[in-house]
């Protein structure tokens, strides 16, 4: 099996989307995907993008992809944030992972960025024990928090 990892491109993003709907099937999260493929190209793709895409190609079919977005850490400086890695069911456990997560690790480096961070679930042993492998260091002290657009909603009626 001969496949190829390089940058996104913009008519990419149906087959990305395609991943990310899959991803969220297996997060047990199926109805949880709200951005299109004009979301993707409009903030990928514009005059200042939000993120960089890498793809893992099989036979002219996009089969994984890394999504990662700068960030700035008050205590590092700039970071990277990997939103998600993600190779399709079909083809996992013959090296497409491995090689997207090298890619994003060469392009961190390129950057001269301070960090790599990313979130995994606690119930996904595969992924912790492919990242443990790799050096990389899971914070059991730290929570995610997120605040929902409907949270949002709420907080400005309540407090602004």
């Amino acid at each position: 099996m001969s496949f190829m990892v390089r940058k996104a491109e913009r008519q990419d993003m149906p087959q990305v989307l395609d991943l990310i709907k899959e991803l969220a099937v297996f997060e047990k999260e199926p109805d949880a995907v709200e951005v299109t493929v004009e979301d993707l190209e409009k903030e990928g793709y514009g005059n200042n993008p939000l993120f960089h895409c890498f793809v893992a190609e099989l036979d002219e079919k996009i089969v994984g992809i890394a999504l990662v977005y700068y960030r700035f850490s008050t205590w590092k400086g700039r970071t990277i944030h990997l939103e998600d890695l993600i190779v399709s069911e079909s083809h996992r456990g013959t090296g497409i992972g491995m090689a997207l997560y090298k890619k994003v690790m060469e392009f961190a480096d390129d950057n001269k960025v301070k960090r790599v961070e990313w979130n995994v679930l606690d119930w996904n042993t595969n992924a912790i024990e492919f990242y443990e492998n790799t050096g990389a260091h899971i914070l059991d002290d730290w929570r995610v928090v997120q605040m929902s657009k409907e949270g949002l909603d709420n907080f400005v009626n309540k407090y602004l």
